[in-house]
Order: structure tokens, then sequence, then C-alpha cells
């Protein structure tokens, strides 16, 4: 959906400063690396996640004093420290909320009633369970981290899936990939608002281009949960299996983004959008003739805005 928008608004390359080459840069401050591989190894000698980090940001304080320019004296030492306190307030608060969240979740047993609530709610059906449980997770994921929220959700809203037949894999991969968009979904979007801090741009407008570039992912997880054929995109089940059901997604996906965008081999008419993103949801949903006439609808637009001459 990015290389759409830039088609459609004319985007042009942007210089960048090539004195240095990848190669060159790894060289020169590649160190800053140490601190993260740091983190793994310590823990795999045995120490507490709470330890690694402190001793890798304790190396990470060290090597910066291997080239001049990235070394932290006092004066950026109370800088980075400063901005790292006031940075970590936040998620340390999300994260203390969702601990308790958890707790109260798992001392209580509502994790077993809440399934049962959306299973009553959805009157059995797969479909409405499935939005359900998308719309808890992303509700969950406003506030807390994607691990935090992860972890919430497949306590109270996996089981409804997997009651109703679900795999338990593709049921915590469904909630772990709502989990994740919620990153990117308003009001809060935190990726965003990171990304946007990084960029100095506005964080609401950053917002709402992440919501709609992710738009068509939103459908992804409905694929290998409505029907068995689909946990072929999760690499599961005969091999042809999986080899249609990734193809026909990547298509489907394509097809949904130049519906969305509003703009596929050049600007769309009204008609061809419709078919785009009727040929979109179709093709991402495996069943074998929605997958033809998906492809269908999709080819033809392609042959419609090829013979159109503007």
């Amino acid at each position: 959906m990015v290389e759409l928008d830039a088609k459609k608004f004319g985007a042009k390359e942007i210089p960048i400063d090539k004195t240095y080459s990848l190669w060159q840069l790894t060289y020169l401050y590649g160190f800053h690396f140490i601190s993260l591989v740091a983190i793994v190894v310590i823990m795999i000698l045995g120490f507490t996640p709470i330890m690694a980090v402190f001793w890798a940001t304790v190396l990470a304080f060290a090597v910066s004093f291997i080239r001049k320019d990235t070394a932290l004296t006092p004066r950026k030492l109370v800088k980075a420290l400063k901005s790292g306190s006031i940075g970590v307030l936040s998620v340390g608060s999300t994260c203390a909320a969702a601990g308790i969240i958890v707790g109260v979740v798992t001392l209580t047993g509502l994790g077993l009633k809440f399934s049962s609530i959306i299973i009553s709610y959805a009157g059995g059906s797969l479909f409405l369970t499935a939005i359900y449980t998308a719309l808890i997770v992303w509700v969950i994921g406003l506030a807390v981290p994607v691990t935090a929220s992860y972890i919430i959700a497949a306590v109270i809203a996996a089981p409804a899936l997997t009651q109703l037949g679900v795999p338990e894999f593709a049921a915590h991969m469904f909630v772990f990939y709502y989990a994740i968009l919620s990153e990117v979904s308003p009001p809060t979007a935190l990726s965003c608002f990171a990304a946007a801090a990084l960029t100095k741009g506005n964080p609401y407008k950053t917002t709402m281009y992440a919501w709609k570039y992710t738009l068509p992912a939103f459908i992804v997880p409905f694929m290998f949960t409505l029907d068995e054929k689909g946990v072929g995109i999760l690499l599961k089940g005969p091999a042809i299996n999986v080899i249609w059901t990734t193809i026909t997604a990547f298509l489907g996906i394509a097809s949904l983004a130049g519906g969305v965008e509003n703009w596929f081999l050049k600007k769309t008419t009204l008609y061809e959008r419709i078919m785009l993103i009727i040929g979109g949801l179709l093709l991402v949903y495996p069943i074998p003739l929605c997958d033809i006439i998906g492809f269908g609808l999709m080819v033809l637009v392609v042959v419609l805005q090829k013979l159109r001459k503007e």
C-alpha cells in the first residue's frame, strides 16, 4: 500500500547520504548491537531478565567509549538517563496494569466465563465469535504493549475460539496477530507514536496512515480461523494446500490494498474499486470457488485498466 501511495502521489526518490556504505557503517558503529546480543547471552548463562537488561545497559555504557563521538560523557549520560526514565514511565505503568489484570483473570476464573459470554453473544457462530474476539484484543491492546495484550487475550478470548473447533495454534495466532495490529490502531497506537517521535511527525496523522496501510491485514487472521483449509497459510497441512492458500492470500491482500487505496495499475473507477474489494475478500476465503471468482474479478480490473486510456 505504501508503494501504491507512492505511485498515486507521484513520489520521487529522495537523495540519501551515501558517504559510507552499509559495511562501513557496520564497521564504525556496529558495536552498538553488542548490548542487544548481550541480553540473550546473559540470560542463557542463567541470569534473570532483569539482571540481563541491567548488565546489558552497563555494557552499552562501556562500549560507547569505543568512538569519541558516541561516548556517554557525564552530560550525555544524564540526558540519556533522563530520557530513559521519562520514556519508561508509560511502559512500566501499562505493564503493571497488565500484570494486575492477568492476575485477576487467572485467580477468579474470569477467562472461562468470558469465553462462554462471547460464545453466547455470538450464538455459536464462529464468524461472530472471531469478530468479537478481534474487537476484545483491539480494545485490550489500546493501553498495553503487544506481549501483555497477547497474554491477557490468550486467557480471556482464545478459549472461545478453541471451543468452536478452531485448532489451538490457530486460535493463539489469531489473538497474537490482532495484538500486534493493536499497535497501529487508533486512538493510542503505541508504535505510531514512537515512530512519530523519531521522525518529528504528527502522531495522529501517522496513526491514521498506519491504520489505513494495515487495513487489508486485518482480514488475514480470519483466513486460518473460519475454514480448516486456511491453516495452510500457517504452514500446516498438505503442501499443495500451503502453496495454494499462500498464493491466494497474497493476491487477495494485493486486491484489497488496491481497493482501499483507490489505485491499482492506475486510478480506479468506482466499479473497479468495488470489484477489487469483493475480489480480495473472496480470495482470502480458502474455498476454491471463491478463489476462482475473486481471481476473475482481479484479472477483469487489470484488463479494464490496461484498455482504458487516461
